[in-house]
């Protein structure tokens, strides 16, 4: 007879914290997280473009600008490059710990001197945009920049392990933190400067609070240097995500600093308010990338999961279809209640950029997916020719409608910037592009009916009985031709609500 040494013991409660959650629970937390930061965003957007008015809002939409440019620079590719690795050998949690430790020092070495650079540099570029009141509030974006690059890169890591809802405690905590700082030092008469501190203390104490966290969910190996060698492949395959972090990062932000520097600041302000308000619509994709994104990692033998790329992609284009016609045929009374005076400007921009609404939930989807199967490279001439064409519409319309061509610019490079990571993905993995076209056709239908009933309602100053009336009434006529035209049924519907998560006994702490 044998004697087996028994097993050595199971980390309970680590491994509890690393389990990977369900489709459901990670796409319901992606959204409850995509929730959670526009209900901050928004309080916090409003207050501030009222209360720095178009000027001041306009130097802290512009440093916000040249902020991100420099956190996604600064990322190197790190962040979707470390969630490409993570997602692949989420099945081993000490691999998945040294990708995180090693991703995280390398982070670390090229993000701070990026943004010591930036404090160093504030005033020259103050000089170049003729505007003195810029300096602080780049120095405030600054440290905002360090501690939203640790955040964003904390996130990633977050979804690809499949546990969505620490994603969202890190978002919640950071998101109040943001919004109580800035709103307290532009109350105190901080102006621009203060917004943009606040900014900075809000993401440097979310990235303390996720570092906690990651410590909990796969150990102190995750925090320091694990010396694996994880830290060469990523940078490899950050090497491309690089180039097209830069190229997409510029084509957001090409239209605020062109209008910056051909037309001036405060129209910087009138363009960037409803920008940020299309990008609370856009969420959905965000979350739906969250659910889906890491299981289209190649793990072995298993290619992408084509399936649920078709169902993620279909249930895009239904919600996002639902936010078109409001923005088109409500844009005044929007703009008027969101935006307040001084920005009867936005409302035409608001309508153009219907378009790059409409296509940036399926267009977030779809980019993600193309990095988790690896094939970053195919995206770099991609955003390149998409940052070109946006650039070149910019540079031709803004001299003459103003601010509007800018909208109309984005418009059109993410139309064909979109339709070219669908041919990247179809190249890599088949699914039915006429089902995905049909579904298409029929959500636009849709849109129109219910612009139809928005439309009879009213286009300009509405009531609060009209405001409920034309919402009721209008998604009422979308859900009516979605299932009139068979895109939607009725047991759909009725599988999706038995999906909602349900409360999960608590086990261990993670």
């Amino acid at each position: 007879m044998t004697v087996t040494a028994p097993p050595p013991p199971v980390e309970v409660e680590q491994v509890e914290a690393h389990r990977p959650e369900s489709i459901r629970r990670n796409t319901f937390f992606g959204l409850a997280t995509q929730i959670t930061t526009a209900a901050f965003t928004a309080v916090l957007t409003l207050y501030l473009v009222r209360a720095l008015g178009p000027h001041d809002y306009g130097l802290f939409a512009l440093s916000v600008g040249i902020g991100t440019i420099l956190v996604l620079f600064a990322d190197f590719g790190i962040s979707g490059a470390s969630g490409r690795f993570i997602a692949e050998e989420s099945g081993d949690r000490r691999r998945v710990a040294a990708v995180v430790s090693d991703s995280t020092w390398l982070k670390l070495a090229v993000l701070l001197p990026v943004c010591g650079a930036l404090w160093l540099l504030a005033g020259p570029i103050a000089n170049a945009y003729n505007a003195p009141g810029l300096v602080w509030p780049l120095r405030g974006m600054a440290i905002a920049t360090v501690g939203q690059g640790m955040f964003i890169f904390y996130r990633n890591a977050f979804v690809s392990i499949r546990r969505v809802s620490l994603t969202w405690r890190m978002t919640l905590f950071e998101s109040a933190c943001e919004a109580g700082a800035s709103i307290a030092l532009v109350l105190f008469g901080a102006g621009a400067a203060g917004a943009a501190f606040g900014r900075g203390i809000g993401y440097v104490v979310g990235t303390l609070f996720a570092v906690v966290m990651i410590g909990k969910v796969l150990g102190g190996g995750a925090i320091g240097f694990s010396g694996r060698g994880q830290a060469a492949r990523v940078a490899r395959y950050g090497g491309s995500l690089l180039i097209v972090t830069i190229a997409y990062t510029l084509f957001e932000q090409i239209g605020v600093l062109l209008i910056g520097a051909i037309i001036g600041t405060s129209a910087v302000g009138i363009f960037e308010a409803p920008m940020r308000l299309t990008l609370f619509l856009s969420y959905g994709g965000q979350a739906v990338a969250f659910g889906v994104g890491p299981r289209l990692a190649r793990s072995g033998e298993e290619g992408p999961d084509a399936r649920s790329f078709v169902l993620a992609t279909r249930a895009l284009l239904v919600l996002q279809g639902a936010l078109l016609a409001p923005v088109l045929v409500w844009a005044r009374p929007i703009a008027d209640v969101a935006l307040g005076s001084g920005y009867h400007g936005s409302v035409a921009v608001l309508r153009a950029l219907a378009p790059f609404m409409f296509l940036l939930g399926v267009g977030t989807f779809i980019t993600l997916a193309v990095n988790y199967v690896g094939e970053a490279k195919q995206r770099i001439w991609l955003s390149i020719a998409t940052l070109v064409l946006c650039g070149a519409i910019d540079l031709a319309l803004l001299p003459t409608i103003g601010v509007v061509g800018a909208a109309v610019g984005m418009g059109v490079a993410f139309t064909g910037y979109v339709a070219g990571h669908f041919w990247i993905c179809k190249r890599v993995f088949h699914f039915p592009v006429r089902r995905l076209v049909l579904t298409l056709v029929r959500c636009l239908l849709a849109a129109c009916a219910m612009g139809a009933v928005l439309f009879t309602v009213g286009t300009s100053s509405l009531t609060l009985t009209q405001w409920v009336i034309g919402a009721l009434g209008g998604a009422a006529a979308y859900v009516v031709v979605l299932l009139a035209s068979g895109e939607v049924s009725r047991s759909e519907i009725s599988a999706v609500l038995a999906e909602l998560p349900r409360k999960r006994p608590m086990r261990g702490r993670g």
